[in-house]
């Protein structure tokens, strides 16, 4: 195990807009795009309750992550929580079971990538595909971190625009009536199939599993502290953004959706996006929207390779992870990790050629449980950083989760009521077999592998405390 040079280290130059786009980059994409239509199958229009339920306990946890973030801005960041306020085995759960969950999604978003392209290219495989995608995000994520922002920046900003010009124009055919594809637009095609929730309060729990997964890759602003050139201001205008994003991007655009095409004719085969813009009128509309969907998916997989690297990183620093994940290039790209997540996003491609049809539904369901275990464990973190505050009479940030402690309470329960959804699904019944197998594997690791001097607790210094540091550190690399 080799040891890493004092050149070793990430680089603070992500501006605010990157760190905004970084986490719309991984919470805008397959989820919304291509998974949508799983949840209006399951609940009907009543899945915008489902929407707005899972985007409240999102809010709670951004602000939590948010809170945390600006006091202790780290590589790693939730999973160096976990370790420093509940115990160094929880931050080794947590940061690998993060990581997990990013590979997971990655595997989504790949395999949403061959259904995108088989719309233009039907006749052939999508592995061909899936792997161009995986070989073009790992070269991406080869490039500074400037640069890797910038792009996350400009891909985020293709699916905003979709989405708005999407919402703007279904408004202006339902409020003019103007019948699409054979269909009578209006707000009365919410309950004129079956009513509002055809499938009743059993429908809008069952799509909870999909919705979360949607929202899933959003704590990975957190990821973005340890490279932030001003995270005091940074991370809380990022995170001050979430619901507002949350109710235009999910809630906005699937309500339009529904309004525009009946919900039990959405359909399953590609993304709904697509099926809507397909039934405008306009021309090569529908192409347009696939290769925005497209980017989406791309542009998912690029977040999501910064975020599982630097996660590794981070378990490096806390000696939960080899030494030569340290190891980063001139542009503070930390190389080993990069290359471990391509290889088992990789053995994706093997569960495609076994459950092609299912794989999707599988990951996602997968990536659900690993997400709510990562949002749990954000919750209890920050509510315990929060109690030693209070007990040692601490002056807290000036960005703080209101409600405390009820609001960590209402959202933990939320997601140990999504663990308990997936055990009514076969999907989710094998994400749970999968998830609990995983949590065993780490578990064993971590008390057999991980030598005694890594599962010390580890310390996280303020932000005033970084900052002189660097300060200190700039004058005495000057020349005398």
């Amino acid at each position: 195990m080799t040891t890493p040079t004092s050149e070793d280290h990430l680089q603070r130059r992500l501006k605010l807009r990157h760190i905004r786009f970084i986490a719309l980059g991984t919470a805008i994409g397959t989820g919304l795009f291509y998974g949508s239509s799983e949840t209006i199958q399951a609940a009907g229009p009543a899945v915008l309750i489902s929407y707005i339920i899972a985007g409240f306990a999102v809010w709670i946890v951004m602000r939590a992550l948010g809170e945390m973030a600006v006091r202790h801005p780290v590589a790693g960041s939730f999973a160096n929580y976990a370790d420093r306020f509940i115990g160094p085995y929880w931050g080794f759960i947590t940061g690998w079971t993060f990581t997990f969950e990013m590979m997971v999604v990655a595997v989504a978003d790949m395999t949403a990538v061959g259904k995108y392209m088989g719309f233009w290219y039907p006749d052939t495989p999508g592995w061909i595909w899936m792997v161009a995608a995986l070989l073009i995000i790992a070269a991406l994520n080869l490039l500074r971190v400037s640069v890797f922002g910038e792009l996350e920046f400009w891909f985020t900003s293709i699916k905003i625009t979709a989405i708005v010009a999407m919402i703007i124009g279904g408004l202006y055919l339902i409020v003019f009536g103007i019948n699409i594809g054979g269909h009578q637009t209006g707000v009365e095609n919410l309950v004129a199939h079956d009513g509002f929730a055809p499938f009743g309060v059993w429908g809008i729990i069952m799509s909870l599993g999909i919705v979360v997964f949607s929202f899933g890759g959003m704590e990975t602003l957190g990821m973005t502290a340890g490279e932030a050139d001003d995270p005091e201001r940074a991370i809380p205008k990022a995170v001050n953004t979430v619901p507002v994003r949350i109710l235009v991007f999910y809630v906005l655009s699937i309500g339009v959706m529904l309004c525009l095409i009946p919900w039990n004719q959405i359909g399953v085969d590609g993304s709904p996006f697509v099926q809507v813009f397909g039934q405008l009128g306009l021309p090569a509309a529908e192409h347009v929207m696939n290769g925005v969907v497209l980017t989406a998916a791309l542009s998912a997989m690029n977040a999501i390779f910064y975020a599982g690297t630097r996660t590794m990183y981070g378990l490096a620093e806390q000696g939960q992870a080899p030494k030569s994940f340290l190891h980063t290039t001139r542009d503070g790209i930390p190389l080993v990790p990069v290359f471990i997540i391509v290889a088992v996003i990789a053995l994706g491609l093997v569960a495609y050629f076994i459950i092609p049809d299912a794989l999707f539904l599988v990951v996602a369901s997968i990536a659900t449980f690993a997400t709510v275990t990562t949002w749990i464990m954000i919750l209890i973190s920050h509510h315990r950083m929060r109690r030693e505050l209070q007990a040692a009479g601490a002056a807290s940030t000036s960005f703080q989760l209101p409600g405390w402690p009820y609001l960590n309470y209402i959202a933990i329960a939320f997601m140990v009521g999504v663990m308990v959804i997936l055990a009514f699904s076969a999907a989710g019944r094998t994400a749970l077999i999968v998830g609990l197998s995983w949590m065993a594997l780490l578990t064993l690791a971590y008390f057999f592998w991980l030598p005694k001097s890594a599962r010390q607790r580890v310390e996280l210094e303020p932000l005033e405390w970084q900052d002189e540091k660097r300060t200190l550190d700039r004058q005495d690399s000057r020349p005398e």
